[in-house]
């Protein structure tokens, strides 16, 4: 099994790309901390994980906030004693709309989830991770990082920011035998997807956004847990500063 006895903490861990994360995890052979705000999403799919034969552990945590992000990492490293793998998959997005119609509260928790969690997870896993002689972090950006879209100017700083830490925290760390990477999915099957589509999903608009994908669909949480997967494992041991995108050519 390609994470076999690792210790993965999965941000987000509770629906969508962050479950599919962490079943995938667990199937490989990992220890997952499986995070999210959500309680009962994060429980059940912790639940589901011991149930199929894996290891998981439900640990709640808002990661737009100090104290939180810390418990959360103290937590992976009392119950394993160490910490080998953080995806920081924690993300919330913006309806579709006009920049100026945002609000300014809307604006800052767009950037505290998206932006300012990675600060947070960084001060308290590079330490460890230093010490322990090296470490794997993986962020989920977006396609909105590489073409953004109209009506989503906010959400697209925000995964364009994404993308910049990824590779800054790639090159300072690189001498510490971290690597730090990213993926950069399209929109996906998830329940983010209304919010992006302006608050619904009729059947032409899904329609619509699925021609723009080469491939003809939009991504599912197996195609992003299979691409965070393969920068985990030591398949990839050489890949850093990447923002792979997962996104049937929507990006060419």
């Amino acid at each position: 099994m390609r994470l076999d006895g690792k210790v993965a903490i999965v941000t987000g861990g509770g629906a969508g790309f962050g479950e599919g994360i962490c079943r995938r995890f667990a199937a490989e052979g990992a220890r997952v901390i499986v995070n999210d705000v959500n309680e009962q999403d994060g429980r059940r799919v912790a639940d589901a994980i011991g149930e199929a034969g894996g290891e998981a552990r439900f640990v709640y945590a808002d990661v737009s906030r100090d104290a939180d992000t810390g418990r959360l990492v103290a937590e992976a490293v009392d119950r394993h004693g160490r910490l080998d793998i953080m995806v920081n998959n924690a993300g919330v997005p913006q309806r579709g709309q006009p920049m100026e119609n945002v609000t300014e509260d809307e604006f800052d928790r767009i950037f505290a989830v998206n932006v300012k969690a990675l600060f947070w997870s960084a001060k308290h896993t590079v330490p460890l991770m230093r010490q322990a002689g090296g470490g794997c972090i993986i962020h989920t950006a977006s396609t909105a990082a590489l073409s953004p879209r109209p009506g989503l100017v906010w959400y697209n700083g925000s995964k364009g920011a994404v993308n910049t830490i990824t590779q800054s925290m790639a090159i300072e760390l690189a001498p510490d035998r971290i690597r730090v990477n990213a993926v950069c999915p399209v929109a996906g099957e998830t329940r983010m997807l209304a919010e992006f589509l302006g608050g619904r999903v009729t059947p032409e608009m899904h329609a619509r956004f699925m021609s723009t994908v080469p491939l003809g669909r939009l991504s599912q949480p197996a195609d992003v847990a299979n691409a965070v997967l393969f920068l985990a494992s030591d398949d990839a041991e050489f890949l850093t500063g990447v923002c792979l995108p997962v996104d049937g050519g929507r990006t060419i």
